[in-house]
């Protein structure tokens, strides 16, 4: 696979706003390990290898363990999650298949996020999955080249 074009170097004005949304979400108050489970999950949701491989090694990184990493596709049987962290997963599955069902994210699955956080911290859950699935349909279209690849 080839990358098809450089986004970041012939778009660099909305590229840089990108990134200004992320240095938010580092210091938004919701546990960068919990942001970088919903980015991780939205991205395998949406197939996109080059988050896949990027959050993969970003958590790894930060510390978390390979059982924690390898089962993000399958949170709903692991025991390895936090309620809230298993809430903001919900929350990012729904938000990301709109499709899916046909009525955007449920009462439900809002309210259990409700329980675990509150609203500037809700407003930061939303802004996540907004920007993980602008950033898996830049690379997914351009192609992106995992660095694994």
């Amino acid at each position: 696979m080839t990358l098809r074009l450089n986004v970041a170097a012939l778009a660099p004005e909305p590229y840089r706003a990108f990134l200004s949304v992320e240095a938010f979400l580092g210091d938004c108050g919701v546990p960068h390990a919990t942001i970088e489970l919903m980015k991780l999950r939205a991205s395998q949701i949406n197939g996109c290898a080059f988050c896949v491989d990027m959050h993969s090694r970003d958590m790894k990184k930060a510390g978390e363990s390979d059982e924690r990493i390898w089962s993000v596709a399958a949170w709903r049987e692991a025991t390895v999650y936090t309620p809230a962290e298993r809430a903001a997963m919900a929350l990012t599955e729904e938000a990301t298949r709109l499709a899916d069902h046909g009525q955007g994210v449920s009462d439900a699955v809002w309210q259990e996020a409700a329980e675990h956080y509150d609203d500037k911290q809700l407003a930061s859950l939303v802004v996540a999955v907004a920007m993980i699935n602008a950033w898996n349909r830049l690379a997914v279209t351009t192609r992106a080249v995992p660095a694994g690849a």
